[in-house]
């Protein structure tokens, strides 16, 4: 499969002259890494994992579920995904990752129409045509669906092609969809893109999270996160929260909801009836 060969070029493939023994391991174990995901996705061997995005408020009250991806190799072992994510972000491998996501995530939402899911996605995706059907043909099919989807765009892809997302975003939100912006913090997107798109939700990238009760330098970044996306509207969401003290000072500096190990894994397993029709107003599934 060419996309795979040309997923990622190392120093290796272009010059073996000038290649290390290291860079040519390291190009050997990517290329075989992208096979086995490659495999995976065309013999099904995949699964979305849920984990509960709860009220900061109230933990015990579930607002959405996000959905990720868990790639499986012939062992039936999860792929890490840190191990191929980056090197398929632009090829048409991650667009097949994406539309793999997003028909399970669909086919969880039509099994289970009183939860709201979350599916994260790349901005490249919106023009790909496959992933485009699968997401028209379910709303048709069922008109509703969309209320209860939420769609997640990371910071750095939402930079790539703000022309045809904007207009996209546009479009679906005449369908009841909701958009997150992803890894928000991270300080890649222009202030005129992120007026532009007017994503409804704001994920604090969670590398913020972690120790943010007695870290400084996170509090200041997360304060100055929170303000910025309160001013754009954003309903702001905080996630890798893993410790009490961590959820308590988010709480406290005006997060919304909170997700990551204190509240739940993701589990291939999830029980739904957990969901308890928790929502913030901006969420609300109208009439």
């Amino acid at each position: 499969m060419s996309f795979i060969k040309d997923a990622k070029r190392s120093k290796f493939d272009i010059d073996p002259s000038a290649a290390s023994p290291l860079d040519a391991a390291i190009s050997a174990q990517d290329r075989e890494t992208l096979k086995t995901v490659a495999g995976a996705l065309r013999d099904r061997r995949m699964r979305l994992a849920y984990q509960p995005v709860v009220y900061a408020a109230d933990p015990t009250v579930i607002g959405f579920f996000e959905g990720y991806i868990r790639l499986l190799n012939l062992r039936d072992q999860v792929i890490p995904a840190r191990d191929f994510m980056g090197a398929v972000e632009a090829t048409q491998l991650g667009r097949e990752i994406d539309c793999a996501a997003l028909q399970m995530g669909l086919m969880t939402l039509q099994r289970n129409p009183q939860i709201r899911v979350s599916i994260n996605m790349s901005a490249r995706s919106v023009g790909y045509q496959p992933w485009n059907t699968i997401l028209r043909k379910a709303l048709r099919d069922a008109p509703r669906l969309g209320y209860n989807l939420i769609l997640e765009i990371n910071e750095t892809s939402a930079m790539q092609v703000p022309d045809v997302l904007k207009p996209f975003m546009d479009e679906m939100r005449d369908h009841g969809i909701v958009f997150a912006l992803d890894d928000f913090g991270s300080g890649l997107l222009s202030l005129g893109l992120l007026r532009d798109l007017r994503f409804e939700i704001a994920k604090i990238d969670g590398t913020f999270a972690r120790d943010i009760d007695r870290s400084p330098d996170h509090q200041v970044i997360v304060r100055a996160a929170i303000a910025l996306a309160q001013e754009m509207g954003m309903y702001v969401v905080a996630e890798a929260v893993e410790t009490e003290a961590e959820a308590t000072w988010l709480r406290e500096a005006g997060v919304g909801c909170l997700q990551g190990y204190l509240f739940g894994a993701p589990t291939v397993t999830p029980d739904f009836r957990a969901f308890r029709h928790g929502r913030p107003a901006l969420l609300a599934t109208p009439g």
